[in-house]
């Protein structure tokens, strides 16, 4: 199959998903494919008008690793020659065309919240995970908890507040500590933080304000980290996060050795079957396709709480999905391939 696999984008989580696409475009290119990698935003600014070339170019070094921090984004729309508000940089939808499928190697809001999927839909294209309407829902996290609770899962209570500056300490002084604060769209842990006092509340409230969209204050849960990967019918191996230090933020996530991960999860047989039907309800709940990833804290009591769900994991070299998909006796390459073949037959169904 001839494949474009789209990363990078205008996207706090641009370096995850440069990693994320070098790594799938290797991957399938092993598996017999032509693929082609391209960055959203910044299209083939770069490439002249040989595009087909692209389906066998070589993978630029820099895009291997996630780099430290988040990437300025101010200064990747000044260096994009096309000076324009699009989503979509010059040529990339071209390019799409001529794709038997689009695989999304995207994170963050430029990727999974459903408006990339709804281009290409229009557009009669392909592409990897779930729709559009299911990826822009599970993308809001306040949306997300709204929908899941009342088929039985259980989350930690919640508030979704938006606020200028000078109302942060009115915010501060009503609401309860310790409290997790969450931007309402994003994903990596970009901007989560902690706060147990007035003043990490108020730090964590001002860094929000330059996300640009409301924030979820979320009651804070004593426990586990445990994710878990769903692929297409099934729940994959549970997977713990046991962060080095503080919690399992962008830092934690994506720099080698930096946390421990175990997979499967040391935990009983029952919580095990518990966190592979909690995730397959919200999976089926949020109408959901292809593979996904949910996050929970377990508590004392072994009560799995559910926090959000990923409909892009990532898949850089420590991502969880394919470390619990390669406990499954699925290797990296064929699970790419589970995804590009799922996809297909999504996208048939409608």
């Amino acid at each position: 199959m001839k494949i474009v696999v789209l990363a990078g984008g205008l996207s706090s989580e641009r370096n995850v998903s440069l990693s994320s696409g070098t790594m799938v475009t290797e991957a399938l290119r092993s598996r017999g494919h032509a693929v082609a990698l391209v960055d959203l935003y910044m299209g083939l600014e770069n490439y002249g008008d040989a595009p087909e070339a692209l389906f066998d170019a070589p993978i630029p070094e820099e895009w291997k690793k996630v780099a430290p921090g988040a990437p300025d984004l101010e200064q990747i729309k000044a260096v994009r020659k096309w000076k324009s508000e699009s989503l979509f940089g010059t040529g990339v939808l071209e390019l799409c065309r001529m794709a038997d499928i689009v695989f999304l190697a995207l994170h963050g809001s430029c990727g999974e919240d459903g408006r990339v999927q709804a281009a290409l839909d229009v557009m009669g294209i392909p592409f990897t995970g779930a729709d559009y309407l299911s990826s822009a829902i599970a993308m809001d996290k306040d949306l997300t908890k709204r929908l899941v609770a009342p088929a039985g899962i259980m989350t930690p209570k919640w508030e979704k507040i938006s606020y200028q500056a000078e109302e942060i300490p009115a915010v501060v002084a009503r609401t309860q500590l310790p409290v997790v604060v969450k931007p309402l769209a994003g994903g990596s842990s970009i901007g989560v933080s902690i706060a147990r006092s007035p003043e990490e509340l108020t730090k964590a409230l001002e860094e929000c304000l330059s996300f640009g969209s409301p924030v979820v204050l979320e009651q804070y849960i004593t426990g586990r980290e445990i994710q878990m990967g769903y692929l297409v019918d099934r729940a994959l191996p549970s997977i713990e996060i046991i962060p080095s230090d503080g919690f399992y933020d962008y830092a934690n996530k994506y720099q080698p050795g930096v946390a421990k991960e175990i997979t499967p999860a040391p935990i009983s047989p029952a919580l095990e079957a518990r966190l592979a039907r909690d995730t397959r309800t919200i999976f089926e709940t949020l109408g959901l396709s292809v593979y996904s990833r949910a996050d929970f804290i377990v508590d004392q009591e072994e009560t799995p709480w559910f926090l959000e769900i990923n409909t892009l994991p990532g898949m850089t070299p420590t991502s969880l999905v394919p470390q619990e998909a390669a406990v499954a006796g699925i290797s990296y390459e064929e699970l790419c391939e589970i995804i590009v073949n799922a996809s297909l037959e999504a996208r048939k169904q409608g």
